[in-house]
């Protein structure tokens, strides 16, 4: 700066055009703030903005001086005998000011004639504007400035924060004057003008993933109303120095280190920004926790994320107990916030949280009093069994939402609820939620205990007292064990049962609670990405749920969570799906066999995803394994057989085959293309059909697996597989003997499900019986998803699952009489 000043000395020596000088000045700017990432790596918080402040100071000092001597050469009076000063308001009359912020410079001044006053005021401007300062300036004469603090109450607080940087120290004693006049007055209206805007702004800016650090929930602007409140009654210079039955030390400290890490966070958000910002945005928390000195990576940015909402919930607290004692003789409570508040005498942690549950028959705030009696009360170093006899009343309550809320603003939560201390303030970028952890969890027991659905309500209704009490701690954990590296489903399971023994909920009880945590996005995720009318959807679904009961809870659960993700977020559209997948699952309840299938299916699915074979394939390879469509592929076959006959499955294009005769002959095929396999049965009819299964893979390819009851030489291989050829040759037509079926051993149920018919056959086995029973289906166009041939001591036994295509349903009787050889 040193330089700039020789230079611009002799600039005023050459009496070189203000145009020059103003160059010279930006050109200084612009090193400066090339070089801020540097100076911001070494400084602390609030220093970084004194620094910053301070190098703003000497600018104007420089132009200030630069007008003087302009206007007066070398017969310039002294500074004071020139009525005009220069003072800075907002952030930078408070030496807060951040790196892009405005800044707003206030020119006061008295009209005397014969100095031009006028004409300085434009140098100077004129200068600032061309050096490329972002500016907010305000002219005012001295006279003037009592009446202008009156026209607006942001005008007002700007005035008495306002600071002296460079002019006549006899205008700014004048002006003091003013200011002191102002600061008195109509002190209530100004408190409670100030009060009313801050709750408007914590309407509009929430505490979400990305805060408004400025005016949201414990952002600068609750610790700005403090310290002005504080300067209106007291006339103190910053918070520190307010009556110490005001502003605690050691309060102050916790304080104190909060507000410094959020001006850092606040500078790191303007360097990243490259202009003025004040949303935390996610897309920059990497850059801003890279600058901060964080690690790198999504821990670091995590870590980062938190500390930030760790600190508004700091400044949001002690901004409002602080606030209370500083205006409760300017204002009344509002009767609509329902406030509680404590006892005169010193009660432990225990009894104030009793307090808390007696009045959770109605929503309630605590009041500032109350909050601080709970920071201040002596309470065990970790519940012990008493305690948790009073949480567990907590969520017997119908209005459990204002004792979390409570406590989460005391920052006690974790303490009264240890499942949750490792997602107090945890945020979540994942691109859905829009609040951290806990205070998403906290949302969701307000929105269970406030449904706005009749018919889910209805559903809360019936349930009995204890199962309404534990759904509500189903609720608040239900993302506990977020925060981990094993899926927070399991960990929450774990959380959940231990905390539930704690408040000695029912074994049974939580049984059902553990089913709710560990299935609780099945809901929302299966009616948004799956087809809610897939009779395999819906089989899969309700399979978890085995009750009625367990369906009720998990839909009123899958209401209140999405809920609390944030607004919209819960429609119409998914309201839909959602209660479409309710009923549907209520419905597939009645079909106990159905479902015990389904069930087992999903236990062999998740044997499946562990096997290390599967792990091998691709994500898309893996979907479609899953969806297979047949249920006896899972069934009857080991996750490792499975995986092999997907493998060949995704490499087949037309058909391929294996033959196997080692103790019996057994032939597995995979096909695309038209597969005769009446023809492949008939020219093998002299070997016995044992078993056969029939599978829907998937990209319209089946999978048939036909065991033999005898063996063949290896010399006849090469025979059956020609046959095995010629099968797929659609001119090839198979020699077909008529077996005799008897209608009584026939049976076709068409209601067997949604998608599937079901045919049963039992009768003696008979040479071609399932050639025929094959071709016959071919030849009326009834496609089989799954077969099960079973033949046993001259019996057969066959199960057949046929797709309700139309040609079977609509066609039973023709069916019947076809396979039976009688007349239609």
């Amino acid at each position: 700066m040193d330089d700039v000043k020789i230079e611009i000395e002799a600039l005023l020596y050459e009496n070189a055009p203000d145009f020059k000088i103003a160059k010279v000045l930006k050109q200084d700017i612009k090193s400066y703030f090339d070089t801020l990432e540097e100076t911001f790596a070494t400084s602390g918080g609030k220093d970084f903005l004194v620094k910053h402040t301070k190098k703003i100071d000497s600018i104007l000092k420089i132009i200030y001086k630069v007008a003087h001597r302009a206007m007066f050469g070398d017969y310039a009076p002294m500074k004071n005998s020139i009525p005009i000063s220069l003072a800075a308001l907002g952030s930078y009359g408070r030496e807060q000011l951040c790196v892009h912020s405005d800044i707003d410079l206030m020119i006061v001044y008295k009209e005397i004639p014969g100095y031009n006053l006028k004409e300085m005021i434009e140098k100077i401007l004129y200068i600032l504007w061309d050096t490329g300062l972002k500016l907010g300036h305000r002219v005012h004469t001295v006279e003037e400035l009592y009446e202008v603090s009156k026209t607006d109450i942001t005008i007002k607080t700007a005035l008495i924060e306002s600071r002296f940087i460079e002019g006549s120290n006899f205008i700014w004693m004048e002006t003091q004057n003013v200011l002191n006049q102002i600061r008195h007055d109509d002190i209530k209206g100004y408190i409670q003008s100030k009060l009313i805007e801050q709750e408007d702004k914590h309407r509009r800016f929430p505490l979400t993933m990305e805060p408004n650090l400025k005016d949201g929930i414990g952002g600068f602007r609750d610790a700005n109303l403090v310290f002005w409140i504080g300067k209106i009654l007291f006339n103190v210079n910053n918070i520190k120095n307010m009556p110490s039955y005001i502003v605690d030390e050691k309060e102050y400290r916790t304080f104190r280190i909060a507000l410094e890490f959020l001006f850092r966070v606040r500078s790191a958000l303007h360097l990243v920004a490259h202009k003025k910002e004040d949303k935390l945005r996610l897309d920059l928390i990497p850059d801003i926790a890279r600058l901060l000195g964080y690690q790198e990576g999504a821990k670091g940015q995590m870590l980062c994320a938190q500390k930030v909402t760790e600190s508004l919930k700091i400044i949001r607290l002690y901004s409002t107990i602080w606030l209370d004692i500083l205006t409760y003789t300017y204002t009344v409570d509002d009767p609509e916030k329902n406030f509680i508040y404590p006892k005169k005498e010193k009660q432990s942690f225990n009894i104030l949280l009793q307090q808390l549950c007696e009045n959770a028959k109605k929503p309630f705030n605590a009041h500032p009093t109350f909050l601080h009696k709970l920071i201040t009360a002596e309470k065990p170093e970790r519940p012990d069994d008493t305690l948790y006899k009073t949480i567990r009343s907590i969520f017997t309550q119908p209005y459990s939402y204002s004792i979390l809320n409570t406590l989460s603003y005391v920052q006690l939560l974790k303490y009264a609820i240890p499942a949750v201390k490792k997602v107090i303030d945890l945020p979540q970028f994942d691109g859905y939620h829009q609040f951290a952890v806990d205070i998403h969890s906290i949302r969701c027991v307000y929105h269970l205990e406030h449904i706005e659905n009749i018919f889910i309500q209805k559903l809360f209704d019936a349930l009995d007292d204890e199962e309404k009490m534990m759904l509500k701690v189903v609720t608040f954990l239900h993302d506990a064990g977020k925060g981990r590296k094993r899926d927070h489903h399991y960990v929450g399971v774990s959380l959940f049962k231990i905390f539930a023994e704690k408040i000695h909920i029912k074994p049974e009880y939580i049984k059902q609670g553990e089913t709710l945590i560990l299935y609780h996005t099945l809901m929302s995720n299966t009616a948004q990405r799956k087809d809610v009318y897939n009779e395999k959807t819906i089989l899969d679904f309700a399979s978890r749920f085995p009750t009625k009961k367990l369906l009720d809870m998990i839909y009123i659960l899958t209401y209140a969570d999405m809920h609390g993700v944030g607004e919209g977020i819960y429609n119409a559209f998914n309201a839909k799906l959602i209660k479409t997948l309710y009923i549907q699952s209520v419905e597939a309840l009645k079909h106990p066999t159905m479902l015990d299938v389904a069930t087992k299916r999903l236990k062999k699915e998740q044997t499946l995803a562990r096997n290390v074979l599967f792990q091998t394939l691709s994500p898309t390879q893996k979907k479609k394994v899953l969806q297979i469509p047949s249920d006896l592929l899972f069934l009857r076959y080991s996750p490792a057989k499975i995986v092999e006959i997907a493998q060949k499955a995704f490499v087949t294009k037309a058909y391929t085959f294996e033959i196997h005769s080692k103790e019996h002959l057994t032939i597995e095929v995979i096909r695309r293309k038209s597969f005769n396999i009446a023809y492949l049965l008939g020219k093998l009819s002299t070997l016995g059909v044992v078993n056969m299964d029939i599978c829907k893979l998937f990209d319209e390819l089946k999978y048939f697996k036909i065991d033999f009851s005898g063996k063949v030489a290896k010399e006849d291989i090469i025979q059956i597989e020609m046959i095995l050829h010629d099968s797929f040759n659609e001119k090839k037509a198979h020699l077909q003997s008529i077996p005799v079926i008897h209608k009584e051993e026939l049976t076709i149920d068409c209601e067997h499900s949604k998608t599937y018919a079901l045919m049963d056959l039992d009768c003696k086995d008979q040479k071609g019986l399932v050639a025929y029973i094959i071709g016959t289906f071919d030849e009326m166009g009834i496609d089989i998803a799954t077969a099960k041939v079973h033949t046993l001591k001259n019996h057969a036994r066959d199960m057949f699952l046929i797709e309700k295509n139309g040609n079977l349903c609509h066609n039973t009787d023709k069916v019947i009489d076809k396979l039976t050889g009688e007349k239609g």
